[in-house]
């Protein structure tokens, strides 16, 4: 298990790749709070990983080798992810900054990959999803 402290974990969740080669990777590992009992607090937005949030409280299983293997969500946070590819301008920087402010003044955390373009963000309001 991968620690970068003594309460944060990484969790590992599989993917299934389509057709068209998206997700970009079959496992996304994002850090987490260990609560202990066999459930982590996600504590990272996912780029790919759908249906999970930054917050939820998911169960977690070792497998031989002590990686945590993400199961089911037990306990959804109050929080949605929301994934957007910048096409403006070819995503040029300019364009994908005026997403970043718009959704900065929305009150929402997120980060980007311009290998594709994209920016997901976790919002607070999970209704709004």
């Amino acid at each position: 298990m991968t620690n970068i402290s003594d309460d944060r974990v990484k969790v590992h969740f599989c993917m299934e790749i389509d057709e068209d080669g998206w997700p970009p990777a079959s496992v996304e590992s994002l850090w987490a709070v260990d609560l202990v009992d066999g459930r982590v607090r996600l504590d990272k937005t996912p780029w790919f990983v759908r249906r999970v949030s930054s917050g939820d409280v998911i169960r977690v299983q070792p497998d031989d080798d002590g990686v945590l293997w993400a199961g089911e969500t037990v306990q959804p946070s109050q929080s949605c992810t929301i994934r957007l590819i910048v096409l403006k301008d070819n995503g040029s920087a300019a364009a994908r900054q005026s997403v970043l402010e718009v959704f900065d003044r929305l009150g929402t955390t997120g980060e980007g990959i311009a290998r594709f373009g994209m920016w997901p963000w976790t919002s607070r309001r999970r209704q709004t999803c």
